[in-house]
């Protein structure tokens, strides 16, 4: 594989895209639609505004920060899953494979392409997750670093849909099962989860069942919100006058600071003895590295399958 071969099919693969005129206005759509429901989601906490709970960026930059996720997330398969089967039903990826171009160059540059629209869709977001940076609410470096996690997370959704599409003929199963994949991580490892929970019980003699969750955290590590909330960094502490005593407390209304202490707790048997979310180890580099690991293998797959000559050629599917 080459950097050069990557960016041509890359290149060519964007040209494709950007000869329907469709796009611009599903991008306009979702522009105002992302953006508006930002927007109007902070009008209603600042409707019920109480100085107490701390600036209503917070809780705004990390609810709509996890609403795009989802949304993207749940709109990235559309740019990789018909990427390989689509080409090959339309007779066009043969002329990419007898070229000089390796099979990684064309997994690589279309994944690239896929990716790059995926970002484009999440840059698109930027208005409503950075009106919080730009009062001060948020820190640039966690913002940057939320930013960063999700882009990843597009990437291995963007591979996974590939790696679908390299696998299946047709191109609507590999849109399906791009989407049945999403939904598995997303929903799949919280319903998991929560089914796993009554197998870890232990019964006492005094007839109580003490469930260990710490047993099973690890179901929860691939979910894609799980790790962005356990990665961002914390916000910082709050000075709190209690009598003649001053506490520093995390500030309230922080929903991925929420999230993260509660997926870090659940390594921990005796959680409530390691209250700050500092004290408890982290989920994040699991999860991440997992999801990661996925997305890698889609990718050597997507590549493996588009290896001339073909054995063999699934019924009714062009070569060219």
């Amino acid at each position: 594989m080459t950097a050069r071969g990557a960016a041509l099919v890359a290149r060519q693969e964007i040209r494709t895209r950007l000869r329907t005129g469709r796009w611009r206005v599903l991008l306009a759509v979702w522009f105002v639609l992302v953006n508006g429901l930002g927007l109007a989601f902070r009008l209603a906490l600042e409707a019920d505004y109480d100085p107490g709970d701390g600036h209503p960026g917070v809780p705004m930059f990390g609810g709509v920060l996890l609403g795009v996720l989802v949304l993207t997330l749940l709109v990235t398969p559309a740019f990789g899953a018909q990427s390989i089967n689509g080409d090959r039903e339309r007779g066009t990826l043969a002329t990419l494979q007898v070229t000089r171009l390796t099979p990684g160059d064309i997994a690589v540059g279309k994944l690239a392409a896929a990716w790059g629209a995926g970002l484009v869709v999440l840059l698109l977001t930027a208005p409503c997750l950075l009106w919080p940076v730009a009062e001060g609410a948020i820190g640039a470096g966690r913002a940057a670093v939320v930013l960063l996690v999700t882009a990843l997370l597009i990437g291995v959704v963007c591979a996974l849909s590939q790696g679908w599409s390299a696998l299946l003929a047709r191109s609507i199963t590999s849109v399906l099962m791009s989407y049945l994949t999403v939904f598995g991580l997303i929903v799949g490892t919280l319903l998991l989860f929560m089914i796993a929970i009554p197998f870890t019980a232990e019964r006492h003699v005094d007839g109580y069942n003490e469930q260990h969750e710490e047993r099973i955290w690890w179901l929860l590590a691939p979910n894609p919100a799980v790790v962005l909330a356990d990665a961002a960094p914390s916000l910082p502490k709050r000075r709190v006058v209690a009598g003649d005593q001053v506490l520093l407390v995390s500030p309230p209304g922080d929903p991925l600071g929420e999230i993260s202490r509660d997926v870090r707790g659940l390594r921990m048997e005796d959680d409530h003895l390691y209250g700050s979310r500092e004290n408890r180890p982290p989920v994040w580099p699991y999860g991440l590295a997992f999801d990661l690991a996925l997305g890698a293998g889609a990718v050597w797959v997507s590549a493996a399958r588009l290896r001339t000559p073909l054995h063999r050629v699934p019924k009714g599917v062009r070569i060219a």
